[in-house]
């Protein structure tokens, strides 16, 4: 049987959650300075091209960027919060360690 997650406690889920956003706003802020660094090497090694190439090479690297940071700020909430271990895994219970 499963056993519980400390994410279950709407009190402590709050408190893991607000770190995680508190994360996402700090990540948006380095993907901004990434993306004018990006355009400003861009514009420095070709000049002035297509619009739509600062345009989709901004989208890129922003949406590069951001989805790094949400799927690993999920990765760090799940580990710290418990949720991993709270999971029933019978896999792992029917191999020995020697294996």
């Amino acid at each position: 049987m499963p056993q519980p997650s400390r994410l279950d406690d709407p009190l402590y889920a709050s408190v893991a959650w607000t770190r995680y956003w508190r994360l996402m706003r700090g990540m948006a802020l380095f993907t901004l300075a990434c993306i004018a660094v990006t355009l400003a090497i861009l514009f420095y090694w070709h000049g002035l091209v297509s619009i739509h190439m600062y345009i989709a090479t901004a989208g890129g690297v922003a949406f590069a960027v951001m989805l790094m940071a949400a799927l690993m700020g999920l990765i760090f909430m799940s580990s710290e919060t418990g949720h991993d271990e709270s999971i029933d895994d019978p896999v792992s219970k029917s191999i020995s360690p020697d294996e």
